[in-house]
């Protein structure tokens, strides 16, 4: 007959794992310059600039599907109400 509570090694498996591996890791005596500092601070300006310019690109793709369809929105060029100019018929000869 089964129980019916789950096995809880298998979810525990990885925490322990990744606690012994950071407790027996050995000191590495690495140098790291002020350069290497700045280096990754610009790394890390440059992901979130990334990233905004990401999301805004992809919000304005999502405003313009969201809006009607531009069709049936004036365009602008021309006064709400105004006669469509003819250039055929205009008089600068």
């Amino acid at each position: 007959m089964k129980h019916s509570q789950t096995n809880h090694v298998g979810r525990w498996t990885p925490v322990v794992v990744a606690l012994s591996l950071g407790l027996l890791a050995q000191p590495a005596w690495a140098y790291l310059d002020p350069g290497t500092g700045s280096m990754i601070i610009s790394a890390i300006v440059g992901l979130f600039a990334t990233v905004g310019l990401a999301l805004k690109t992809y919000w304005y793709k999502i405003k313009a599907f969201m809006r009607k369809d531009s069709a049936d929105l004036p365009t602008g060029d021309e006064a709400p109400g105004a006669a469509p100019v003819d250039s055929e018929s205009s008089t600068d000869r």
